[in-house]
């Protein structure tokens, strides 16, 4: 259950939401002590993110204190069904998605609140994982045509990673995962991430939100709170091409890189291959799969064109 929003914030809601400025946010943080360096954050933040620590203090920190009000009451939720059923309560892993579009900075909020939530005494072991490592391996793509496809929710081994947070969430002692190098563009052979027994378990991908097949389980069915990282979708193009040009002269020059080649275009040409994958994969993935997904969210932030948040959407229902 969502924690009561004071009734001066509840000016506007909106199918469900209420609405919150910056400012309003900021006010909720109340004590919430920031447990942050710059150093720290400097290696936090995305490659293309400006954040600082204004927008840790003013975003993260209110962010905080809701999930960790969220984590005690979900603590108390099971230890209440631990005594009906009348055996030892077994510890529940709070399972927090995170979605949202391809450079709009989920990654970093998701690296962010690992960090911060795992400086809460309530709960130190904090574990993060991205839906990239149930990518399926491009050999798979390509033989199932899919390649240029990559990223939408056909690409995904689904069945996979719904197993993987279930066992977590049964409180299975190790379940592994795949890895994803993003340098090769593909799943490492033989590598594994292993997950161990969280109090907090982070999934960040595009489409943890996706609602399941007729039948089926879907990852966020396991969720206990989910988040959405959203922006105008003409800012995100400009954040990607911004990216782009970023990665093409640090690691696209890496010999091991899958896009070694785009290090060697010119910077008109690495603009119009930027603007034509943003144009015919990731926004049109955007369009069509992510956005829907939006008002499945918990809480939406909102960003403006200089990637902070202006706004907080908060679900009350």
């Amino acid at each position: 259950m969502i924690p009561f929003v004071p009734h001066r914030y509840a000016a506007k809601v909106n199918n469900g939401y209420v609405d919150l400025s910056r400012e309003q946010w900021s006010e909720l943080r109340k004590n919430t002590p920031l447990t942050l360096t710059a150093d720290e954050l400097e290696e936090l933040r995305g490659l293309d993110d400006p954040i600082d620590l204004t927008e840790v203090t003013d975003i993260y920190l209110p962010l905080t204190r809701l999930l960790n009000l969220h984590f005690t009451g979900s603590k108390q939720r099971s230890s209440v069904l631990s005594a009906f059923l009348g055996h030892a309560g077994q510890r529940v892993p709070y399972i927090l998605g995170i979605a949202g579009s391809v450079a709009v900075g989920k990654s970093t909020t998701a690296r962010l609140l690992h960090t911060l939530l795992a400086r809460w005494p309530e709960h130190p072991r904090v574990e993060l994982i991205t839906t990239d490592s149930f990518l399926y391996p491009n050999a798979m793509l390509e033989s199932r045509k899919i390649m240029h496809r990559k990223g939408f929710p056909e690409s995904y081994d689904r069945r996979a990673l719904v197993r993987f947070v279930a066992e977590v969430k049964a409180g299975v002692a190790e379940v592994h995962a795949p890895v994803y190098s993003h340098l090769e563009y593909d799943i490492v052979p033989g590598a594994k991430q292993t997950v161990k027994n969280p109090d907090i378990l982070i999934i960040e991908g595009l489409n943890v939100l996706q609602p399941a097949p007729p039948t089926s389980l879907a990852v966020n069915d396991y969720f206990d709170f989910s988040i959405y990282v959203d922006a105008k979708v003409e800012d995100i193009r400009t954040w990607y091409v911004d990216r782009f040009h970023k990665l093409r002269r640090t690691a696209f020059e890496d010999p091991k890189s899958y896009f070694r080649h785009i290090a060697e275009m010119s910077y008109e040409e690495a603009t119009a291959f930027a603007v034509n994958v943003w144009r015919d994969i990731n926004e049109r993935n955007l369009i069509e799969n992510i956005a829907p997904t939006r008002g499945r969210a918990d809480l939406v932030l909102k960003k403006g064109a200089d990637h902070s948040v202006r706004r907080v959407r908060l679900r009350q229902t």
